[in-house]
């Protein structure tokens, strides 16, 4: 697994969401490198990460990272958001602090968690990745971006950035979307005593802010902050107030 480190200071992990590497969070890098030494994390089968046939399971792939990063605020966007969430309920004492962007401890809806989308969503791009790869990543980051109002300039973005290391390997995206459509964290969540900072976007459509404020109030310690106008990937589109949480949540973390 390839983990990068830049900057200066405390430590922070970075993992990305499904489809991408941890050059997505560019924007991020250059502000906090700053302020913290980043440990940028390549999943299995994603960007630098060269073990093409790896399986991205949630629990090896957090005891994987903790054993390679010391312990530190791990900071998670949307499939990212789980695996950090899954180390902090497995890894106790690694994980010093968890900061969720557009994930939530469940993606799809149910019966009691109706702040979501349909299972039939994931299964759908399941469906479709083997027929048309390349547009079915075009109509995920689509997805991704719709609504904000900067969703043209968040979407370039995520084009730019999806192939510059490569494809994604396919059997780890599929296993990605079966951990997105399957995968039920609410009572990891419940039981963590440590802080929590759940980042949404207002027009966010694939991880509704409801999620995330339900997120927020089912943790112990949990701190919720809605962006205005920003989407799925608030990083992107509103960097300045996604640093401001940051630094904020980790410095009260001293």
């Amino acid at each position: 697994m390839h983990i990068q480190i830049l900057g200066h200071g405390a430590p922070l992990v970075l993992i990305h969401g499904w489809a991408m590497h941890s050059g997505v969070f560019a924007p991020l890098i250059e502000r906090l490198a700053e302020h913290h030494e980043l440990h940028l994390v390549d999943l299995p089968g994603h960007g630098h990460s060269d073990e093409r046939g790896a399986a991205v399971d949630l629990s090896n792939a957090a005891a994987r990272i903790a054993q390679a990063t010391p312990p530190a605020p791990w900071l998670g966007w949307s499939l990212g958001g789980l695996i950090a969430l899954q180390a902090a309920a497995e890894q106790p004492g690694r994980v010093q602090g968890l900061i969720a962007i557009a994930s939530s401890p469940r993606f799809v809806r149910g019966a009691d968690w109706l702040q979501a989308v349909s299972a039939e969503i994931f299964e759908q791009f399941a469906d479709e990745l083997g027929r048309d790869y390349r547009r079915t990543l075009e109509r995920f980051l689509t997805l991704e971006t719709v609504g904000s109002e900067h969703s043209r300039e968040a979407l370039k973005a995520l084009r730019d950035c999806m192939f510059v290391r490569g494809e994604p390997a396919q059997e780890a995206l599929l296993q990605g979307l079966a951990m997105l459509g399957h995968l039920d964290l609410r009572n990891e969540l419940a039981v963590l005593d440590l802080p929590s900072l759940w980042i949404a976007g207002r027009r966010d459509r694939l991880v509704p802010p409801a999620a995330m404020r339900a997120a927020a109030e089912l943790a112990r310690h949990g701190q919720y902050l809605c962006i205005e106008g920003a989407g799925h990937a608030p990083f992107i589109s509103h960097v300045d107030a996604v640093v401001a949480a940051v630094l904020d949540f980790v410095g009260g973390l001293d």
